[in-house]
């Protein structure tokens, strides 16, 4: 028999000194003779957490009607392309109010359904639920996660709350319940992760970058070895991921020149649009590590609790965090919202992307997504971790029944989400956190209302 078609390995790096590329899913990463619908099966599931500080002006968040017709919300409206992804959650708790200290409980028990110890020092919380997800499919790709937000913790390092650590408020991810992970936040070092070498030495990583040159560069030889194996619609594919890789690269270059990596002291508020500039950037680094299956997880605070930045492309004056303590002000409830209503537009254009960027079997990386959006704060104004605004999109790999808001009993713990993605992905879990009445089951996700 001949056989035409060739294949490549579906884990291929385009190397070079210093760089390491891996490549997108391809066609010719489905082996010759192999029966397609059983390579199909085996398509990687991703899984996202957004997290947004400070609470959620609830009433521009919560639709007001459940089930399939549910009216969208301003915030929502900003994911109506994909209404048919998204599942809206309400009345899942993050914890008790009085047992967790404000805004470092709502980010540490956000994924951790723990209560955190309260001390300046030796901090303790729980496994995060991400990092869980992380060891089994880090298994299977060379990172086991990304850790992103946009603020400078180590700037922050001495902004405790009453008696708790900055580190409870820096991150959402543990390792363990003693090892809180640190978020990064500069791109160049998210782009060094995905794309330095494993093998490299920080002296060849370095020596490529002062030389100012793309990283493609340094792999064109591999890269034009392997685009002889490849049909037109797998050149095509390759061409279209390098020209986005190019547009990071060149915008990680004008970040860094306009020390966008480096964002100012806290005491001075920071200044926006560059902060949209720097989402984006973000949400572009976490799409190419999906694309190219360089992780299957990833984590990102789109500000910090406490965040002092000063939204001045929405006309603000004042910093994120006062306007959120609006005790009622009609003036300070709209600003607080529109912040809002301003993140969910720039994860909806990480959204779009995720939608047009194809997997091999046809479908999109959205589809065969979970990416949950959501903070720790139900009220922002008074600490409140009642009620936790929570949406869930993406396909899932068919394992979701989309398109719908379900409002559950009051007091359903969050941890149940936790529990019921886990076994979703395969990872048999009865309960999750030490929160006193959390993981009381699963979550029903195909009820109706």
């Amino acid at each position: 028999m001949i056989i035409f078609k060739k294949s490549i390995p579906r884990r291929t790096f385009l190397r070079g000194l210093g760089a390491s590329v891996a490549l997108p899913m391809l066609d010719a990463m489905v082996p010759a003779l192999a029966n397609p619908m059983e390579s199909l099966k085996k398509m990687p599931l991703r899984v996202g957490y957004v997290y947004t500080p400070n609470g959620i002006i609830r009433d521009r968040f919560r639709p007001k009607t459940t089930g399939s017709d549910f009216e969208l919300s301003d915030i929502l409206k900003q994911w109506e392309p994909y209404r048919d992804q998204l599942l809206v959650l309400s009345n899942l708790d993050n914890a008790e109010v009085e047992r967790i200290n404000g805004h470092a409980g709502g980010a540490s028990a956000f994924l951790t359904s723990c209560i955190a110890k309260k001390t300046l020092s030796d901090v303790e919380a729980g496994t995060s639920v991400d990092q869980i997800i992380a060891k089994k499919f880090g298994r299977e790709t060379p990172l086991g996660s990304l850790e992103m937000c946009i603020e400078n913790a180590a700037e922050m390092a001495g902004q405790s709350e009453g008696a708790y650590s900055s580190a409870y408020t820096n991150t959402i991810t543990w390792a363990s319940p003693t090892s809180p992970l640190p978020m990064v936040h500069r791109p160049r070092d998210i782009f060094e992760r995905l794309f330095g070498g494993a093998g490299a030495t920080p002296e060849a990583r370095q020596a490529r970058i002062e030389e100012q040159k793309s990283i493609l560069d340094f792999v064109r030889d591999d890269f034009a070895r392997t685009k002889k194996k490849l049909g037109a619609s797998d050149i095509a594919k390759l061409d279209e991921f390098t020209e986005t890789l190019r547009d990071v690269e060149i915008r990680i270059e004008k970040s860094a020149s306009n020390n966008l990596d480096d964002m100012p002291d806290i005491q001075r508020p920071i200044g926006v649009p560059e902060y949209g500039e720097h989402v984006d950037l973000m949400f572009d680094l976490a799409l190419i590590a999906f694309q190219t299956d360089m992780t299957r997880v990833f984590t990102f605070m789109i500000a910090r609790e406490f965040s002092e930045l000063v939204f001045t492309n929405l006309g603000h004056s004042d910093p994120y965090h006062p306007t959120t303590h609006h005790r009622g002000n009609k003036g300070k409830i709209k600003r607080a919202g529109d912040i809002n209503v301003y993140q969910a537009s720039l994860f909806a254009k990480f959204l779009a992307k995720m939608k047009n960027t194809k997997d091999i079997d046809g479908s999109s990386l959205l589809d065969n997504s979970m990416l949950v959006y959501g903070a720790g704060l139900g009220d922002g104004d008074i600490h409140s971790q009642w009620n936790v605004p929570i949406a869930i999109l993406g396909g899932g790999s068919g394992k979701l029944q989309s398109g719908r808001h379900i409002s559950y009993e009051d007091g359903t713990p969050l941890a149940n989400l936790h529990v019921t993605m886990l076994n979703l992905l395969g990872i048999e879990t009865e309960s999750f956190g030490n929160l006193e009445g959390t993981s009381t089951g699963e979550l029903d996700l195909s009820r109706k209302a």
